[in-house]
C-alpha cells in the first residue's frame, strides 16, 4: 500500500491560527485577463492586504 504523505508544520501552533489565506483577484493592464495574489497574512492586517491595489 502507498503512504499517504500528510503535511506538518512545525514551531507553535498557537502562533499558526494568528495567519490567514488571503486571496485577491487583479485586473492585468496588458491583457486584460484576470490573475490571482494570493498571501498569507496577519489577521489584524487583512483590511490593509485588500485596501491596497
Amino acid at each position: 500500500m502507498a503512504k499517504k504523505a500528510v503535511a506538518s508544520f512545525s514551531g507553535d501552533k498557537s502562533q499558526l491560527r494568528n495567519y490567514v489565506k488571503c486571496i485577491r483577484m487583479v485586473k492585468s493592464d496588458k491583457t486584460g485577463s484576470y490573475a490571482f495574489n494570493e498571501e498569507m497574512v496577519h489577521v489584524q492586517e487583512v483590511k490593509d492586504f485588500f485596501a491596497k491595489k
